[in-house]
């Protein structure tokens, strides 16, 4: 067990950013507070930890950074500090002034297991409103060779990368406070050619709005980089002749903040997390930009981290829904986002097919429930009146009352063109033409008897659609889809256009409460049917009860939000198995975890240990990647949705139809062997 929940082994590393107080030209103290805070970082199996710029020194030197025991002592405190952390497991990065031949660089060192892996020296050099470093400093563009320090030759220069032999993917690259605020910061280059941490040692004094500003700069430029960015500014002890130190810690990864830290402290601080390696490089390889020259002309170090193989925890949030944001916030705004494209996207079929009505099947549950929302907002976009939406509740054998009178209520709250279509007349003429059991009076609910109801209805859709110029609304959604829970050519797979194709089953019932709760056109009565709809079983109603309850969907193909998680990471990333039990595990395993999205129910909140987790990703695998792609060959359009991605053929998703999902439910077995 502590080898799959070693963090090192599942392609993640942690990392820190830390501030400390200083004493202005005492590099000895200054050394020995940071190998106190180095040492912290290795209790906690850390590999990276940058420190601010210039931070055995001080940045406020000004003139004093000419002064020979200065450099002296900078130099001298470096090496102690190297040599005190030689046990330490994790790559130091702290700031001093070198000085290589008769120039003076500001440079940050990088040292590791009693080594110096390389020193790199700042490149844009302030000079505007406070900043003077010209005057000190001289820029290291373009630098690049070798250093004496302490007897070895340490390669020196803006065109090195520090690169992790045992641990796939970590491979550093370090640029210093202004190099970040320039139109090219030199970070750019290192990332193309493979660097996915990026440190920035940084002074920065503070101003009102300059926290945000480095905020903006650091989730930009992670992003931009597909990186992870680390970002530490000077904080207590350096001069406030005219200026103050806040001590901002920041960590980013591809845009998302992993941590921050609280300003203006006394005592120092640090700030840890848990980058995704995997991440970083699933999506620079699915982007296509990050492709090396064979000659890049950058040097490569290589170091061995050798973290120890324990649990230590995830430093990191790993949402139970990642595509349901927990913050309310988020979330409102997602699913306005999520809305407006759906209404958008139909309102331009509509016209582009000069449709004269929507045909629409309701059947009471989540999603047509919303199908027809979208349908009548884009009606009322459109100046159509309500009534050229054709909406029909198809009762068969199976179907419930109180989903029965929830679609009637819906349409008729809705004020559009309602009816019902009895299907189960035609039904079992057609089981008794085909010689089905059933046909012949026997009680057998086979998925032939299923899927003779949803094709019945999906018929009557499409012929009322010819009667009426209409064009047949999908209700399907993407969590269907990927599972393959739905009847080819007919029922949730086919359309004329389908609204719901690039919504997932955990999403759906939030956009539902939006829609309701913030656009106008809905009234009370409305909302009052929908709350029931989104509370209610989610269940196909084609067999019929037997004394064992409602026919559940989720008892089938497993808890809508497992199979949304690994929907998630299977499309966006294409994470193993091994990695997404790992990220389930940690999500799903304590229910108590106080992040469940708003009006989430409290009986679904459950937790699901490792076996159970297994379980229903063997079930997923196996029906996403072996038996369902010929259902998604042949789906109707639809928008996308969700930045997770869609399972059109024509767009995100492109597989074979005869694909086999051996590799990964290998992966499983491994996995349990190793488990038990």
């Amino acid at each position: 067990m502590a080898d799959f929940l070693c963090l090192y082994r599942q392609g993640f590393a942690r990392v820190a950013a830390c501030t400390t107080p200083i004493t202005l030209g005492d590099p000895r103290q200054n050394g020995r507070i940071v190998q106190e805070w180095l040492e912290r970082c290795h209790e906690q199996g850390v590999a990276v930890a940058v420190f601010p710029e210039l931070g055995l020194t001080g940045y406020t030197l000004e003139d004093l950074f000419f002064q020979q025991v200065v450099l002296d002592g900078a130099l001298e405190a470096l090496l102690a500090l190297v040599e005190a952390t030689a046990g330490c497991m994790t790559v130091g990065i702290v700031g001093l002034p070198v000085r290589r031949g008769d120039a003076l660089y500001n440079c940050a060192a990088i040292f590791h297991r009693g080594r110096i892996l390389g020193i790199v020296p700042k490149t844009m050099l302030p000079r505007y409103r406070e900043f003077y470093e010209p005057r000190h400093f001289t820029s290291g563009q373009g630098c690049s060779g070798t250093i004496m320090l302490g007897g070895r030759a340490v390669p020196f220069g803006t065109d090195i990368l520090f690169e992790a032999e045992d641990v796939s993917g970590l491979v550093l690259g370090v640029e210093i406070c202004e190099d970040l605020w320039a139109p090219q910061p030199p970070s750019g280059a290192l990332a193309v050619a493979g660097a996915t941490v990026l440190a920035n040692l940084s002074a920065s004094p503070v101003t009102v709005g300059r926290a945000e500003h480095r905020t903006l700069l650091c989730r930009a430029q992670s992003m931009r980089t597909v990186s992870a960015y680390l970002y530490a500014a000077a904080s207590e002890g350096e001069s406030t002749t005219d200026l103050a130190w806040d001590g901002q810690l920041l960590i980013h990864e591809a845009g998302d903040c992993l941590a921050r830290s609280e300003r203006f402290l006394q005592q120092g601080a640090m700030i840890m997390a848990d980058i995704d390696l995997d991440r970083l490089r699933q999506e620079r390889l699915q982007m296509g930009y990050f492709v090396p020259a064979d000659d890049d002309g950058l040097r490569h170090v290589r170091f061995t981290l050798a973290p120890e193989v324990k649990d230590r925890g995830l430093m990191r949030d790993v949402p139970r829904f990642p595509f349901v944001p927990s913050r309310p916030e988020q979330c409102e705004q997602d699913c306005r986002e999520a809305w407006n494209i759906q209404v958008q996207a139909l309102c331009q079929r509509l016209k582009a097919a000069h449709a004269r009505t929507m045909v629409i099947g309701v059947s009471g549950g989540l999603d047509s429930a919303l199908a027809l929302l979208v349908a009548v907002k884009a009606a009322d976009c459109l100046g159509w009146e309500r009534s050229r939406i054709l909406a029909r509740t198809m009762p068969g054998f199976a179907t419930g009352s109180a989903s029965l009178a929830m679609a009637h209520g819906l349409m008729e709250s809705l004020g559009v063109s309602a009816g019902e279509l009895d299907i189960r007349p035609t039904a079992k003429a057609m089981l008794v033409a085909i010689d089905h059991p059933y046909g012949r009076g026997e009680p057998v609910h086979d998925v032939t008897f299923e899927n003779v109801q949803a094709g019945l209805r999906t018929d009557f859709l499409f012929r009322l659609a010819n009667h009426h110029q209409g064009l047949v609304i999908g209700t399907g959604d993407m969590s269907e889809l990927a599972l393959g829970w739905c009847t080819y050519g007919v029922g949730d797979q086919m359309a004329h256009y389908n609204v719901n194709a690039g919504l997932p089953k955990t999403l759906i019932q939030h956009v539902i409460r939006w829609a309701v709760g913030h656009d106008g056109s809905f009234s009370a009565s409305v909302r009052t049917v929908l709350e029931k709809i989104v509370s209610a079983e989610i269940s196909p109603e084609l067999v019929p009860d037997q004394g064992q309850g409602v026919q559940s969907t989720q008892q089938m193909i497993g808890p809508y939000p497992l199979q949304d998680f690994t929907l998630y990471h299977v499309l966006r990333y294409g994470f193993p198995p091994e990695k997404i039990a790992f990220l389930q595990f940690h999500a799903w395993r304590d229910a108590g975890r106080g992040d469940w999205p708003l009006n989430y129910p409290q009986q679904d909140r459950v937790a699901y240990d490792l076996p159970a987790i297994i379980h229903w990703m063997r079930l997923f695998m196996r029906r996403f990647f072996a038996t369902s792609q010929f259902k998604r060959s042949a789906m109707p359009n639809g928008p996308k949705v969700v930045a997770g991605g869609s399972l059109s053929p024509r767009g995100d998703w492109r597989a074979p139809s005869d694909g086999t999902a051996t590799l990964w439910l290998a992966a499983l077995e491994r996995l349990e062997s190793r488990l038990q």
